[in-house]
């Protein structure tokens, strides 16, 4: 697939001091709240205005978005502020409407994106158009899917691509609502560096209090923008309450955001210096909560030990995971004695917390 360059020259014609900003409310409610939203954020660093008209909800009952009727906020919201306009799109009954309402950016959501029969549909409804066209990243953590999603969209011609990453869901409990998994993105990244990339830190923390923090480690990775709910009234938002901030909120964190530029071969290089280590701090973060799973685990054998007083050392088992990771380390470049290393170390908290469960 050949690299989409038209949306990527619109950014750095249009961004000047920051990246690109798509903020606005998880559901368009009412044409008020629409109005009021945009025009607390008219003034700030935002371009497009969002805001969710057909809302998929995981369980039938819950708000399930206002319909057609939210088009004709957004319009009148935009003719009043000059904000640009976006929404997510999941049909082509969807599409056909926003289009007629001259909506400027259609997003298609992460369930959309599992589904190569949707995606399809979207596309040649799409056919040919210069509306922007961003695809979020799917449900569960896949590369392939992503990328298959981007691909139909390329061939029907759609000449303003992006990309958005909101995060994975995962089973395991996290602090975030749905993983990062920086380096699925990364690799897109690294694939498809034309691509413009955002970063919906709303949906991969599902707290408000957490979007600054992952705001930054996606400029610190070289993002182009962010896409931010925003409500003047969070708490009594009709959905997704607890991730949305408020139009001051989102003027602060873009103050605080430390934003990197590039303007000649030293800034240049301190840019991608900073890049690849977020990368390393991307890395590291996930080593740290892997040793703990691996650590809760090792007390749950302490248990199982305990249970039957079994010895905490079994040097059998033990050699056999030692021999098995000497192998598979030569295999990523690692020598045989930065593993013994590492997993003498590993295999040495493991015993302690054994023996800490077993000792009571």
């Amino acid at each position: 697939m050949e690299n989409k360059k038209e949306f990527r020259n619109w950014l750095e014609a249009h961004r000047l001091e920051h990246p690109l900003v798509i903020a606005g409310p998880c559901s368009a409610e009412t044409e008020e709240q629409v109005l009021k939203i945009a025009h607390e954020l008219k003034d700030s660093d935002t371009t497009y205005l969002r805001a969710g008209i057909w809302k998929p909800r995981t369980r039938p009952g819950n708000f399930e978005g206002v319909g057609a009727i939210g088009l004709k906020w957004l319009q009148k919201a935009k003719a009043e502020t000059g904000l640009l306009t976006a929404t997510e799109v999941a049909n082509r009954a969807h599409v056909d409407l926003a289009l007629e309402h001259d909506i400027d950016l259609l997003w298609i959501g992460a369930r959309s994106t599992v589904s190569p029969f949707i995606v399809q549909e979207i596309a040649d409804a799409l056919q040919g158009t210069d509306k922007v066209v961003l695809v979020k990243n799917p449900v569960n953590p896949d590369l392939a899917l992503w990328i298959g999603a981007v691909e139909r969209l390329y061939t029907a011609d759609i000449k303003n691509l992006g990309v958005i990453h909101r995060g994975f869901s995962t089973y395991d409990k996290s602090k975030y609502r749905n993983n990062p998994e920086w380096q699925i993105a990364v690799d897109f990244q690294s694939k498809y560096p034309d691509i413009p990339l955002i970063c919906d830190p709303s949906h991969i923390t599902g707290k408000r209090d957490m979007i600054l923090e992952v705001s930054q480690t996606a400029l610190d990775l070289n993002y182009d923008g962010l896409m931010i709910e925003t409500h003047y009234d969070p708490d009594n938002a009709w959905s997704d309450a607890a991730q949305q901030v408020t139009p001051d909120s989102l003027k602060q964190i873009f103050l605080d955001l430390r934003i990197r530029k590039e303007h000649d071969d030293e800034a240049g290089y301190q840019s991608k210096l900073s890049q690849l280590r977020a990368q390393i701090d991307v890395i590291d973060n996930a080593i740290i909560e892997t040793m703990g799973k691996r650590m809760k685990t090792a007390d749950s054998i302490g248990a199982l030990k305990k249970s039957r007083n079994v010895a905490v050392l079994q040097s059998k088992r033990w050699n056999e995971i030692l021999g098995k990771m000497i192998l598979e380390g030569e295999e990523h470049g690692l020598s045989e004695e930065f593993i013994l290393r590492v997993f003498k170390a590993i295999h040495q908290e493991s015993i302690n917390h054994q023996e800490k469960v077993i000792n009571g």
